[in-house]
């Protein structure tokens, strides 16, 4: 099992990127914001990864934090909630959001994130309530990451196929896209992702 990689970010198309380790490319799946909270070490980036191995497959998960991973392990943990689902919470809602959402039944929030119904919503609020790990880890204070240098057409596709991807309408993603302005082609596509989201869970 891959527990940690530490390497450099040399793709990426939000939800996934990829990780090269030594001259090995990892294709990773990370929640929104992960890199810009990622531990950044002399240019490379380290993630805690879950990994998940299936007959026909083998997936990685990483987190900018080791207590974002245990958050990640006890969301899978609940009956009917998979990796992907569990990916979308933590893209729509951090750690500390997520804690304090299933502390207070906030069924609303929770139901806003894509592919949380009422029935999932009540579920994580049952099996999670006082038992997710405490988020107590300090945010790694680094560098801003430099500005994507891609042209904005292409980071608005990227940036819309990522959340039709997450299961937000064409309609409602482009109205969220339209609300960053100019910021789209000048922020990395997993901060703009983060903004989106927040826009769309207004």
């Amino acid at each position: 099992m891959i527990g940690r990689l530490k390497g450099v970010v040399v793709a990426e198309d939000p939800p996934m990127l990829t990780l090269d380790v030594g001259g090995v490319g990892y294709e990773v799946a990370v929640p929104a914001g992960t890199l810009g909270r990622a531990r950044d070490i002399d240019g490379a980036v380290e993630l805690w990864v879950h990994t998940v191995v299936r007959d026909d497959a083998l997936e990685l998960f990483g987190f900018a934090r080791e207590v974002d991973r245990r958050i990640f392990r006890s969301l899978i943990a609940v009956p009917n909630v998979g990796p992907r689902t569990a990916l979308g919470v933590l893209s729509a809602l951090p750690s500390a959001e997520l804690t304090r959402a299933i502390g207070r039944n906030d069924l609303a929030r929770l139901t806003k994130v894509p592919g949380v119904g009422k029935k999932t919503a009540e579920r994580l609020i049952l099996e999670l309530r006082g038992k997710l790990p405490i988020d107590d880890e300090p945010v790694p204070e680094h560098a801003v990451r430099p500005a994507s240098a891609e042209v904005p057409s292409d980071a608005r596709s990227r940036l819309l196929r990522a959340l039709t991807n997450m299961g937000y309408r064409t309609s409602d993603a482009e109205r969220a896209i339209d609300a960053l302005g100019p910021r789209v082609g000048t922020t990395p596509l997993s901060d703009l992702l983060r903004e989106a989201l927040a826009e769309l869970s207004a």
